[in-house]
Parts: structure tokens; sequence; C-alpha cells
């Protein structure tokens, strides 16, 4: 039996659709996790007015954590560990009703890491948005944080020419994708690498280094060829940005940065145009 032909608007459709599930899931979502975040801040803001008044030690919180789990078989979550942490959230907003929306977008335990490791309120608000852009998990999250991914991309001082070179919101949108410095500490390089041995190395680890430069990049390949006026160049490492709607070329030296370098980049950006 032939199956019959799709109606000409079935993939809009089908993609109109899928956009509303993911919409009510992601709805979903957020509102379970705004029921959680309330009762763990409520459940926090008691036992710390205990400590603070009463000067509730360890004990009695590990008492507290078996009682409940007595009284509420099954229950997860009211652990003598996470009672402190709920403490800790509470003290940490007191501003909670403020942006609870904000914080029920990530879940429980990216939570704990932004205000176990962060001070600065901004920052922790600045991860919790890349988190939820970038779909990271709770390990890259702990990753990112600790190689300082928020001062390397909101440092003010790069070096580049996009506001000359592209129009005013591509321009800002790519000085936000880079950052200064890049960390690779995942190479495992000898004293006397030479430039093949680098780029062997960030191809061997393309998912850490994809990592490393952060969403949007698309890894296109290693020594691209190009056959401009019947001569042959090669792009060290090509990528693609979804974002940017470009490519990115990588050229890779292992010596201080000289003017021919940037030259060739815009030879090979003219001649391709």
């Amino acid at each position: 039996m032939k199956n019959q032909l799709l109606p000409t608007d079935y993939k809009e459709t089908l993609k109109l659709i899928k956009q509303k599930i993911e919409l009510a899931q992601q709805q979903a979502f957020i509102s379970v996790n705004t029921n959680l975040l309330n009762l763990y801040w409520e459940v926090g803001n008691i036992i710390l007015g205990k400590k603070e008044v009463q000067g509730w030690g360890t004990k009695v919180i590990d008492n507290l954590s078996k009682d409940i789990t007595t009284a509420f078989p099954g229950i997860k979550g009211f652990s003598s560990r996470n009672l402190d942490y709920m403490t800790k959230f509470a003290l940490t907003y007191r501003n909670y009703y403020d942006i609870r929306g904000e914080l029920a977008k990530v879940s429980w335990s990216h939570n704990i890491i932004l205000m176990s490791k962060l001070q600065n309120e901004d920052e922790r608000i600045w991860y919790m948005n890349q988190s939820i852009e970038n779909g990271w998990s709770r390990s890259v999250l702990n990753h990112q944080i600790e190689y300082r991914l928020y001062d390397r991309a909101t440092a003010e001082e790069k070096t580049h020419n996009f506001p000359k070179a592209l129009p005013p919101i591509q321009s800002e949108l790519a000085i936000q994708t880079l950052k200064d410095p890049y960390i690779f500490d995942f190479l495992t390089l000898s004293k006397d690498y030479k430039e093949k041995d680098l780029e062997d190395q960030l191809v061997k680890h393309i998912t850490q280094f994809l990592l490393e430069l952060g969403a949007g990049f698309a890894f296109v390949g290693r020594q691209y060829h190009l056959d401009i006026g019947g001569d042959d160049y090669y792009i060290d490492l090509l990528f693609y940005h979804l974002k940017l709607k470009c490519y990115v070329v990588v050229e890779l030296k292992t010596v201080e940065f000289q003017p021919e370098f940037a030259r060739k980049i815009k030879f090979l950006f003219i001649s391709c145009r």
C-alpha cells in the first residue's frame, strides 16, 4: 500500500506542535521547581531562625532529618546535608521572592553549586542564564565556574576590530563570544611542541575544545582546503558559528603575534567573498 502524500504545510504544522509541547514541558518544570524551591526556602528560613536564636547545631539537624523521613516515608531531599543547603539557600537569597522566577529555571543541584561557589548575585544570575541557554549539566556548570568563565567572557579588554568590521548587533554578539584568555588545560604537549602538535591535540580533544570556545560553535574541519586563483591555501581549523551565522577561522601559531598573520586571514576573507 502506497503512502499517501502529506499536505504541503505538514512540516510547519509539526514544528509548531513540537514547539508548543516543548514550551509546556518547560513551563511544567518551572512550575514544579518553583514549588520545590518555595518549600526549601521556607524550611531553610525556619531552621535559620532556630540556629540564630536558639543555636541549633548538627545533632539537632540530624534528628530533624530522621523525624521528617519517618513522618513521610519515601520522601527524598530532607537529608541533614540538604537541610543545611536549604538553610544556606534562605541565607543567600533574602530577596528570594524577587528572583525566584530566575532561580526556578535551573535545578536544585545547579542552585547548590551557584550559592556554594559564588558570592556575587549578578555572577550567579549570569551563570544561571548560561546554564539555561546552553543546557549545561551540573558538572559543566561546576567546570565553568572553576575556570572563571564569567571573568573571561565579560573582560572589557579584548583585542578585536568587531565594531569597525561588523554591524552593531553582530559586533556585540561577537564580542560576547570572545574570552580572554582561553584555557586549554586538557592538552598534553611536550615542551617544544610544534603547530601541528597543537592542532593534533585540539582535534583529538574536540569536545573539550568546543566547550571552551563556547555555545554556537560547530567544527567544520582541519587543514580546510581553499583554491584561490589556482593556488592552494589551507585553514588550520574552520568552525561555523550558529548564532553569528558566519565561519570562524582559527590559525594556530606557537610564536609571538606578527602583523602578517592578520594579513593572511584578511587575504583569505577578501578572496573568498
